[in-house]
């Protein structure tokens, strides 16, 4: 084989396309986030506005670097960003996030420990809609798009997914006041249920859609901390008490045994649904 066919092989080997996309991809969002902190100094706009719009061009910068990357990198058209049934994916994606949100804050609430301490000014869901909006689609890129996918191109489905979700748990383990357990949570919340969500469309709207609902939701709507991170301005100011299997503890929700459970049964439904419209792809030793 040439010099050349083995930079080749190198190149278009996963793992590398692994690598070389998250330092892309993540390399812009950061660095744009960083110079924009440095551009937006001014007493004009409040911080909480100048918070959402650095949010909002680092994570479209974010999107546009990723097609660019890959349509370049493997020449291609970037179909698992196609606004083809865009409505319909964030419809649907929103909806479902919203109830597996809702029904896990349910929970607590019927075990007396959920209680509103105060309404906010409307203005104070933006903090929460900033986080929401950069980490849905910022992870999803990074998750989903790129680990998952890449991966799955070879190991097949099953085994790409297990083990992104896995990564995906054990880097939210080094989040505040995280755990074993709630990371073993989020691999299922978010690892099992938003790869299945994507393999469900082919299409990243779809999971980034339920990761944004069930953030927002969480935080903004019924004013819990999200995966460990406290934020100062929600709609509602809540007070969550209890045993921490049901409330989650100083995680948040998402550490709860509720959660976990009412989006691993939402993963199964799609993952049964994906087997049955053959949307499964095999490991490339059984191909």
């Amino acid at each position: 084989m040439s010099k050349k066919g083995i930079i080749q092989k190198i190149l278009h080997f996963p793992l590398t396309k692994i690598i070389v996309g998250i330092i892309v991809v993540a390399g812009v969002y950061v660095l744009f986030n960083m110079a924009l902190v440095q551009i937006f100094k001014t007493d004009v706009l409040t911080e909480d506005v100048i918070s959402l719009v650095i949010a909002l061009i680092s994570t479209i910068l974010s999107v546009i670097t990723y097609v660019l990357l890959f349509k370049f990198y493997e020449k291609r058209e970037i179909k698992e960003l196609s606004t083809n049934g865009l409505a319909k994916n964030l419809s649907v994606g929103l909806l479902l996030g919203f109830v597996l949100q809702s029904l896990t804050i349910l929970v607590i609430f019927f075990n007396g420990g959920y209680s509103i301490i105060s309404v906010n000014p409307i203005v104070f869901i933006i903090p929460p809609f900033a986080m929401a909006f950069s980490s849905a689609i910022f992870e999803e890129i990074l998750f989903r798009g790129i680990i998952f996918r890449v991966m799955e191109e070879k190991l097949g489905s099953y085994v790409s997914l297990i083990i992104s979700a896995v990564i995906f748990g054990l880097l939210h383990m080094s989040n505040p006041n995280s755990s074993f357990i709630a990371g073993v949570g989020l691999a299922i919340q978010a690892g099992l249920l938003l790869a299945a969500a994507y393999i469900f469309t082919r299409n990243l709207w779809f999971p980034i859609a339920i990761h944004f609902a069930w953030n927002f939701t969480q935080s903004a709507i019924f004013g819990a901390n999200v995966s460990g991170i406290t934020l100062s301005k929600t709609l509602i100011t809540s007070k969550i008490s209890g045993v921490d299997w049901i409330t989650g503890g100083p995680f948040g929700p998402e550490g709860s045994i509720q959660a976990t459970s009412f989006c691993l049964m939402a993963a199964i439904i799609l993952l049964i649904l994906n087997h049955k419209q053959g949307k499964i792809i095999k490991p490339y030793w059984k191909k």
